[in-house]
């Protein structure tokens, strides 16, 4: 057994607090190991001029590959990510040691005063976000509103929308319940209205593939319902071929052993989007979500995601 744990993390406040409840969870479980947080910047918390977007290829790994290279380089012995950052090819020698039980996996609607619902927003209103997942469904459903990209953490985000500089923001419902901000939610949107990301609301531990003793440890957080979930989410994700970058949209649901798993491919401007379910066994999460991601390209995602 050893004494000390050093967690990697990027410095958002949101990253810091997902660090600290993994810290407090090792601490939790094992009362005589001493748990350090190393706070690492990577890319995408330095390059806040571009649109995540505009980045393509240069986007994979954004918010990740520092991290990595410290685990690596034995600077620390693992990495909390939130899931949906990290792609799905993993460097030779790293592994997902557990995922951990998942948050509120919807997207949110933050809107300015009196504002309640996105349906009362008014003609050519200018919404916040650089995910063109949430662009594509927002346009689809109102090809009125008006998209502008918006950088930065959570409490930065916010702070823009109160400055007048949108009429409304989109933001993962699970970061704003972390971190006390539940009550800025004007509205959860439904799945129905709009698929969350791969991986959306639950957290990643990232370690060294042949740390057998640090893996053991990290291990007691894995929720294998979360784990299944986002094995099939991540599978429709690399069926596909795509990344965090590109809007397509997953989630998995598991009842009585049974997984339901939507998947959704649409154009940037919400013009074209196909969705479609796929049901199976649970145990056969990497199956369902290859099945699901043949299925659309079959019907012709591959066109729209290239177009």
């Amino acid at each position: 057994m050893i004494d000390k744990i050093k967690i990697g993390t990027r410095g958002s406040q949101l990253a810091l607090w997902q660090a600290h409840w993994v810290k407090s969870q090792i601490e939790k479980h094992h009362s005589g190991i001493e748990v350090e947080i190393t706070i690492i910047s990577t890319k995408g918390d330095r390059v806040l001029d571009v649109s995540l977007p505009k980045l393509g290829e240069q986007g994979k790994g954004l918010f990740t590959k520092e991290l990595e290279d410290a685990i690596f380089e034995r600077r620390v012995d693992l990495a909390v990510h939130s899931l949906k950052d990290l792609p799905t090819e993993l460097p030779n020698g790293l592994g997902i040691s557990a995922i951990c039980e998942r948050e509120d996996v919807r997207d949110a609607l933050v809107a300015r005063e009196p504002i309640r619902s996105l349906s009362e927003l008014p003609v050519r209103s200018v919404i916040g976000t650089s995910s063109l997942r949430r662009q594509a469904q927002l346009l689809r459903a109102r090809p009125d509103l008006v998209i502008e990209p918006v950088r930065g953490n959570v409490d930065t985000r916010l702070r823009k929308l109160d400055e007048g500089s949108f009429d409304a923001i989109v933001l993962a419902a699970a970061g704003l319940h972390r971190l006390g901000h539940a009550n800025r939610i004007t509205e959860h949107l439904s799945e129905d209205f709009m698929l969350p990301a791969v991986g959306q609301g639950a957290l990643a531990i990232e370690t060294r593939a042949d740390d057998a003793v640090v893996n053991e440890i990290v291990g007691a957080l894995d929720h294998e319902p979360t784990r299944l979930a986002c094995r099939a989410e991540r599978a429709f994700l690399k069926g596909l071929g795509g990344g965090c970058l590109v809007p397509i949209a997953a989630h998995a649901t598991i009842e009585a052993g049974t997984m339901n798993l939507d998947g959704l491919v649409a154009s940037p401007d919400g013009s074209e989007a196909l969705r479609d379910r796929q049901t199976g066994p649970s145990s056969d999460a990497e199956a369902i979500g290859q099945r699901l991601a043949d299925e659309l390209l079959s019907r012709g995602a591959d066109r729209i995601l290239n177009s």
